[in-house]
């Protein structure tokens, strides 16, 4: 039987708002930046890649806080969901933000100088320091210089962002009509199932809005 439209529109959304999180998330995991620095001779040039998290790790963290709020989408109804709905679209709005924000070359350089610092040995150690193995140097000499190289992924991770927030508004403007969580899903006076299995079963193609009884 043809799924009905509004179990239809319930599932796109939700499959929506886990990709746009999901987005977010992994565009963040990437590089955004690059720091130069020019130490003295003979030493080389180094190029430092900076990821979005290092940068804005607020658009991730609001990103999973959203990818919660899914499985919270699942679990109410009526009035509540259209509040997470809300909810939603204001986590979206605020991982928007964090990454239209401009990116400012003193934080790309103090994020590039933290990478170094935190390198395989934990930090620096000078030449000539008594030791049963190799001495790990890091000269980073001078301001450095701050390049940007991660348009394409902040643009994902924008996209992703947006995803969210459409979301969040349809939840908020059509999530009462939409189907309610099954009794199979429900823990009775015990709660509501948890999210990971609501989460497993929409993998396994298992709609928890339908019941065992009624799934054709």
């Amino acid at each position: 039987m043809p799924m009905p439209e509004t179990r239809r529109e319930f599932v796109l959304a939700l499959l929506a708002g886990a990709a746009g999180a999901g987005l977010v998330v992994l565009a963040a995991r990437q590089a955004w930046a690059h720091a130069v620095f020019t130490p003295p001779r003979p030493l080389p040039a180094q190029d430092i890649p900076v990821t979005g998290q290092q940068l804005v790790p607020l658009a991730s963290a609001l990103a999973l806080a959203a990818l919660a709020c899914l499985a919270a989408v699942i679990a109410t109804r009526s009035v509540l969901r259209r509040a997470v709905g809300v909810l939603l679209a204001v986590l979206g709005a605020g991982a928007a933000v964090a990454v239209l924000a401009g990116l400012r070359a003193s934080a790309i350089l103090a994020a590039a100088r933290a990478t170094s610092l935190a390198g395989p040995l934990g930090g620096s150690t000078t030449s000539g320091a008594p030791s049963g193995g190799s001495v790990h140097e890091i000269v980073i000499a001078g301001p450095g210089r701050a390049i940007l190289a991660g348009a394409p992924w902040r643009a994902a991770a924008l996209a992703g962002a947006v995803a969210i927030v459409l979301v969040g508004l349809a939840t908020a403007w059509r999530g009462p009509r939409w189907p309610v969580m099954s009794a199979r899903f429900q823990g009775g006076s015990r709660g509501v199932a948890p999210p990971e299995d609501m989460w497993e079963s929409l993998s396994r193609d298992v709609d928890p809005t339908v019941d065992d009884g009624t799934r054709s």
